[in-house]
C-alpha cells in the first residue's frame, strides 16, 4: 500500500470567462460554511465558530482569491465535497488540482 499526501483542489476566484468573481468575500464565506468539517469532527463550546477547517481554507495566491479544498474531504464527508465542487461548477469558476508545497524550514 502506498501512502501519498492528498491533493488539493484550488477553486479560483476567476470565472471561466476571466472575470473576477463577486462578492469579494466569497472565499471566506465558502470556507466558513465548511468550517465544521475538522479532524475529529465538529467542536462545540466557546470559540468553536472561530477558524476554518484544514480541509477547506481561503487563500490569496498571486493576487487571486482561492479556496483550497483538500481531497481528503471527499472521503470524510462526500456531501461537503460535492457542495464545494458544485459551487465552483455552478458559478463557472476556474479549478486546478495540485499539491500545495510546504514552506522549506528556515536556514
Amino acid at each position: 500500500m502506498s501512502l501519498h499526501k492528498p491533493r488539493q483542489v484550488f477553486i479560483q476566484g476567476v470565472t471561466l470567462e476571466g472575470r473576477t468573481f463577486r462578492p469579494s468575500d466569497w472565499a471566506e464565506r465558502l470556507a466558513g460554511a465548511m468550517s465544521s468539517f475538522r479532524p475529529g469532527g465538529a467542536v462545540g463550546g466557546p470559540g468553536a465558530h472561530i477558524g476554518y477547517s484544514p480541509y477547506c481554507v481561503p487563500r490569496v495566491i498571486n493576487g487571486v482569491k482561492c479556496v483550497i479544498v483538500n481531497e481528503a474531504l471527499k472521503d470524510i464527508e462526500p456531501m461537503a465535497w460535492d457542495f464545494v465542487m458544485n459551487f465552483a461548477r455552478d458559478n463557472g469558476l476556474q479549478v486546478a488540482e495540485a499539491c500545495l508545497l510546504e514552506d522549506p524550514p528556515p536556514g
